[in-house]
C-alpha cells in the first residue's frame, strides 16, 4: 500500500505537469492509501514474519483484493462513474490487466484518471510476473514450474537467497522495454501522453487505450510497432533475459517459445488469407496488418483493437473465440491457460496414442529436453479441468444474467472466457466495438471475481475455500 501510494503521488504530479490541473481525486487517494499502509505496517511490525505455504496463499490473495480497493479510489473520488460497481469493475480490470472497460466516452475522462488507469495495468503486469517467476514455484503451482530450474533467479530449493535478485532483473527488463516502446511511439508520431499510456498498457498486455477506437486511429507504423511489442510482452521473461544476454541457443531450445512463435504465425497467415478472400475492398497489406494485430492482441490477452474482428466472417469469429482460451507464455504478463500447458497436453495426447500401440514401452513427456514429472503433469490436467469447469458454470450463470441480450449464449460464453483469461474484448455483444457497460451489476461483480481467479492461476483463490486449508494438520 505504501508503494502504491508512492505511485499514486507520482501519477498526481505527472498529471499536473501534463494538464496544469491538480487532480484532487488522485491526491485524496494518495493520503488514504498511505495512511492505511502505515497502519498495517505498524500493526504487523512486531509480529512473526515467517511465511510458510499456508500464509503465502492468503497473503497473495488478500493483497490483490486490498490493492483492488485502493486502485479504485481515484474513480470513486473523481466521480468518473455513476455507480460504485462500475468503479470497482474498472479498477480490477486494470489491476488484472484484463482491459474490459465500462467507460462509454474515454476521451472525455480527465487525463490524470486515464494515466492512473494505464498505470494500474502496468503495476498489475509487473506483479503477476514476479508472482509467477518468484512465488508460485515455491507454492508448487503455475506453469512456470516447467522452466523454473533455468530461471535467472530462484529455484524451488533456493527461493529466499535469490528472490530479490530475480525481482530486480525482471523489473529492469520490464521497465526498460516500457521505456523503449514509449520513445519509439513518440518518435512515430504519438503525443507524449498517448505514448506513455500505450507503452504502459502494451507491456502489461492490458489493452486500456486513451482513445474510444483503441489503436484503430493510429498510423500503420504504430500498429506494427505495438504488434511486435505485444508479441514480446507475451514471451516468458526468462527467455527475454537469455536473449538479452545473447544466449540464443537457450532461447531456441525453449519448446514453449517455438510453439508460441509458430502458432502465432500460423494463425496470422490463416486469418490474413481469409480476410483477403472474404473482404472485397481490402488490400493484402491491410489484411495482414489487421490479422497480425488482432491475433497477437488476443493470444497475448492484451485486448487492443485495430479492427472489429467480429465483422470479418462467422468462421473467424469462432477462431477468435477459441483464441480467448489460449494465452501466451508462462512467466509473461499475459493471461489465459498459457502455451506451455497446451503444449504438455498435446504431447501427452500424442504419447497416449503411442502407448496404446506399445503398452509395455516406457515413454516420457519432455519439455526442453527435461522429463515432465508426473506431479507436474497431474497439476496441468487438474488445471485444465478446473478452468473448463469454471468456464462452463460461469457461462450458465451469465446466460441467466444476460437473458435480455439479443445473443445471450455467445455473449455470456465470451464474457466468461475473456474475464477468466484476462483478455478484454470478446464476441457477441462484447466485441471490440462495444464495452461491458450494459451488463447488469450482478454480472459485473461475477466477472470481477473471475478476473481475479484467472489472474492468480485459479489454485491460489480456490485453495482458500478448501476445508483442509483451514485444518491445523
Amino acid at each position: 500500500m505504501l508503494v502504491l501510494s508512492g505511485v499514486m503521488l507520482a501519477t498526481t504530479l505527472a498529471a499536473y505537469f501534463i494538464t496544469e490541473h491538480f487532480d484532487l481525486a488522485l491526491f485524496s487517494s494518495v493520503l488514504i492509501t498511505a495512511a492505511s499502509g502505515v497502519l498495517f505496517w505498524r500493526l504487523g511490525k512486531d509480529k512473526d514474519r515467517t511465511i510458510r505455504k499456508r500464509e503465502a496463499f492468503v497473503i497473495v490473495s488478500l493483497s490483490w483484493f486490498a490493492l483492488w480497493f485502493f486502485c479504485t479510489l481515484p474513480y470513486l473520488f473523481g466521480n468518473v462513474f455513476t455507480n460504485v460497481t462500475d468503479a470497482f469493475f474498472e479498477g480490477i480490470s486494470g489491476l488484472t490487466t484484463t482491459g474490459a472497460s465500462v467507460m462509454n466516452d474515454i476521451e472525455a475522462v480527465d487525463s490524470g484518471i486515464l494515466l492512473w488507469r494505464s498505470i494500474t495495468q502496468w503495476l498489475g503486469g509487473m506483479g503477476i510476473i514476479v508472482l509467477t517467476v518468484a512465488l508460485l514455484p515455491l507454492l508448487g503451482i503455475g506453469g512456470v514450474e516447467l522452466f523454473v530450474a533455468e530461471a535467472p533467479g530462484p529455484t524451488t530449493d533456493k527461493i529466499h537467497p535469490r528472490i530479490k535478485e530475480t525481482a530486480k532483473r525482471i523489473w529492469l527488463i520490464y521497465l526498460g522495454l516500457t521505456a523503449l516502446l514509449m520513445v519509439i511511439l513518440r518518435l512515430e508520431g504519438m503525443t507524449l501522453f498517448d505514448a506513455i499510456n500505450h507503452a504502459f498498457t502494451t507491456m502489461a498486455t492490458g489493452g486500456f487505450s486513451t482513445k474510444n477506437d483503441s489503436v484503430a486511429g493510429f498510423s500503420p507504423l504504430i500498429q506494427y510497432t505495438i504488434t511486435f511489442f505485444m508479441f514480446l510482452a507475451g514471451v516468458n521473461y526468462t527467455i527475454i533475459y537469455f536473449g538479452l544476454n545473447r544466449k540464443f541457443k537457450k532461447v531456441w531450445k525453449s519448446d514453449e517459445f517455438r510453439a508460441y512463435l509458430f502458432f502465432t504465425i500460423g494463425v496470422i497467415l490463416f486469418v490474413t488469407v481469409t480476410i483477403f478472400l472474404v473482404k472485397d475492398d481490402i488490400t493484402l497489406e491491410k489484411s495482414f496488418r489487421d490479422a497480425a494485430f488482432q491475433v497477437v492482441s488476443v493470444i497475448t490477452t492484451t485486448g487492443f483493437a485495430s479492427s472489429d474482428f467480429t465483422l470479418w466472417s462467422p468462421m473467424l469469429t469462432c477462431v477468435f473465440f477459441m483464441l480467448l482460451l489460449s494465452g501466451a507464455s508462462a512467466g509473461s504478463t499475459s493471461g489465459g491457460i498459457k502455451m506451455i500447458r497446451h503444449l504438455v497436453l498435446l504431447k501427452n495426447i500424442r504419447l497416449e496414442l503411442k502407448r496404446l500401440l506399445h503398452p509395455k514401452a516406457i515413454i516420457r513427456i519432455k519439455i526442453d529436453g527435461n522429463i515432465v514429472l508426473p506431479r507436474v503433469l497431474t497439476h496441468i490436467m487438474v488445471f485444465f479441468i478446473l478452468y473448463l469447469l469454471i468456464f462452463g458454470i460461469g457461462t450458465l450463470v451469465m446466460v441467466q444474467v444476460l437473458q435480455d441480450f439479443s445473443s445471450p449464449l455467445s455473449t455470456a460464453a465470451s464474457a466468461v472466457a475473456t474475464a477468466i483469461g484476462n483478455v478484454g474484448p470478446g464476441v457477441g455483444e462484447l466485441g471490440p466495438s462495444n464495452n461491458f457497460a450494459a451488463i447488469p451489476p450482478f454480472g459485473k461483480w461475477f466477472l470481477m471475481i473471475l478476473m481475479v481467479i484467472g489472474r492468480l492461476e485459479i489454485f491460489t483463490i480456490l485453495m482458500l475455500f478448501s476445508p483442509f486449508y483451514w485444518r491445523n494438520n
